[in-house]
């Protein structure tokens, strides 16, 4: 199990007690995620243009702003084994925040989260790449930064190769910088399926490459997903959440509004939607 919170102890099997007062249970072995009031805030600075006259005081220069996000507010839910979780809401609700604090790319600024078992992220395919390396380089780069050592990279890098390439002409071993973006999500997308993930993270990974990709990545996620502690997709694509998951959570602006079986979740959040696209009508009038 990893643990990650505001005020975290790495040591396992033993019961711990944060500084909110949430207590940490000896592993669970029914569990794949648990997440206790997890807030996560931006700090973010801008530069305000100056007035003229602020810009003659000051000499031109402009007045720097801090500005606070409030990503996630308080999210709280348990996933157990063998569950496939759909993420959904409107851009800026806090998906994709939720999955790289789950992968542990993103720390908490309060609340806690615990992992058992090794995570894997497909949150953006492509990106993060060294694009002076080639494919293959790439691929033992992702490897190692998963947690594997040298020599499972190594028996590793040909079979996620030839799955990105997928009988297609082979580019593999050709500088990244010569790749479409369609051919480096699929070096991206095979890195993440091919480390033996006991939690998968997917955002919108089945959106991108064409169709032949897209029928060979679904196939993919299916078989995973027999094997894995849990899976957790983001989508907009509603109809693919209803089919793939087994339960869903809807998030908005940072709070987490509902989460249930797939047809629930979904209709209540269109019905949402209609209800605040009504709104704005009605003020435009």
């Amino acid at each position: 199990m990893s643990s990650l919170s505001a005020s975290s102890d790495s040591r396992k099997g033993r019961t711990r007690t944060t500084r909110d007062g949430y207590v940490l249970e000896p592993d669970r072995t029914d569990l794949a995620v648990r997440v206790s009031d997890l807030k996560i805030t931006y700090r973010t600075t801008f530069e305000k243009r100056p007035t003229l006259k602020q810009a003659v005081i000051r000499m031109g220069r402009g007045t720097r702003q801090v500005h606070t996000v409030e990503a996630l507010k308080g999210v709280s839910f348990e996933v157990k084994n063998g569950t496939t979780m759909g993420v959904i809401g409107a851009n800026g609700a806090g998906k994709s925040t939720l999955l790289r604090a789950l992968a542990g790319i993103l720390p908490p600024t309060s609340g806690h989260i615990e992992t058992w078992g090794k995570a894997s992220t497909m949150l953006a395919l492509g990106v993060g790449f060294n694009n002076a390396l080639t494919g293959r380089e790439n691929i033992i780069l992702g490897g190692l930064a998963t947690g594997l050592s040298r020599r499972e990279v190594r028996q590793r890098a040909q079979e996620v190769g030839d799955w990105a390439e997928g009988g297609t002409d082979p580019f593999i071993d050709r500088p990244m910088r010569t790749y479409s973006s369609g051919q480096s999500a699929r070096v991206g997308f095979s890195v993440g399926v091919h480390m033996d993930p006991d939690i998968l993270m997917v955002d919108e990974a089945l959106s991108t490459g064409d169709a032949g990709f897209r029928e060979r990545a679904a196939a993919k996620l299916e078989e995973l997903r027999a094997r894995s502690r849990a899976m957790f997709f983001v989508s907009h694509g509603l109809a693919s959440v209803r089919e793939l998951c087994d339960e869903c959570i809807w998030l908005d602006h940072g709070r987490l509004m509902m989460r249930g079986h797939p047809d629930d979740v979904t209709q209540a959040y269109l019905e949402f939607l209609h209800v605040k696209n009504s709104e704005q009508n009605s003020e435009e009038v």
